[in-house]
């Protein structure tokens, strides 16, 4: 790859983080017009109708083997619930902490996942980025200065249950060896929204009269840049520049969610938040080997 079609990917995976960090206030201003479930089924019904023409651009295949499309559903059922807990803790609680918190302490219960299935091995460096999160956590949720009263509500569960969740959602994703990743996710959205559709909808609920200028830039913003442009990018960001080096953008992804919740949600940022993030993704950084400056 020429060195100008490298920085191309650099800027365009700057944007593609800024969108999935909004997506947090995406939601927290959406949880005003509906539900989970209805955010579900409108977010991944429309951003899985957009991923088809770049499917076909990319010359993709939708076919799919029945192993693969149970793996499909597996997944679907668990990132039913994440998207639940996301869009839950998001709306009761603040866009800033949903984005620092979930975005950075799923990463690290990955690792621990895999390392209970023995599908990593763990070096005592590790240990300390273990240590050094579980402090970012408790820095994040402002443990040190807060009553237990204020540090065990509904909305920081909500996160936590999120931040377990997710890692599934990964781990599972990873087990699909036989179509692109960008299909599986189609076909992710798909498979979730049908379940929704059937199980959760009850589209006589839906508020459609209140659905305002507001809520429409909101779902495009949702849609177009914080899925369908951003998760595109990301993984063709995979297939021309390596995970290794794309990985290192997945740091900006908490601290967007910060600065533009603090931007349109007038939201207060405290400096534990801040300073509980930078623990949490430096952990990150030592146990996935992720080098955020590459020499040339």
């Amino acid at each position: 790859m020429t060195t100008t079609n490298r920085n191309l990917f650099y800027i365009l995976l700057f944007f593609a983080m800024i969108g999935w960090g909004g997506s947090w206030v995406n939601a927290k201003i959406l949880s005003n017009y509906i539900n989970e479930f209805e955010m579900i089924f409108i977010r991944f019904g429309l951003t899985g109708l957009t991923m088809i023409p770049i499917i076909i651009y990319l010359k993709k295949s939708f076919k799919i083997d029945a192993k693969t499309l149970i793996l499909v559903t597996l997944t679907s059922i668990v990132f039913l619930a994440y998207m639940k807990y996301y869009f839950l803790g998001t709306k009761l609680g603040t866009a800033s902490l949903g984005g620092a918190l979930v975005t950075s302490l799923a990463p690290i219960i990955t690792f621990v996942i895999l390392v209970v299935l023995r599908m990593k091995s763990i070096r005592k460096i590790d240990m300390f980025a273990l240590v050094l999160g579980a402090f970012g956590v408790l820095t994040m949720l402002n443990v040190w200065t807060l009553g237990s009263s204020e540090i065990f509500v509904i909305h920081n569960l909500y996160f936590i249950l999120a931040s377990i969740l997710w890692p599934i959602v990964t781990i599972l994703s990873a087990q699909s060896k036989q179509i692109s990743p960008i299909v599986f996710t189609f076909y992710l959205y798909v498979v979730t929204v049908l379940l929704d559709t059937i199980f959760f909808i009850d589209f006589s609920s839906i508020a459609v009269e209140s659905f305002d200028t507001l809520f429409w830039v909101n779902i495009f913003t949702l849609v177009i840049f914080a899925s369908t442009f951003s998760n595109t990018v990301y993984f063709l960001g995979i297939e021309k520049l390596g995970t290794t080096e794309v990985s290192s953008f997945i740091f900006l992804v908490p601290f967007a969610a910060i600065g533009l919740s603090a931007l349109f949600l007038d939201e207060e940022i405290g400096i534990a938040m801040i300073l509980g993030a930078i623990m949490t993704l430096f952990a990150v950084k030592i146990i996935n080997n992720i080098r955020i400056f590459n020499k040339k």
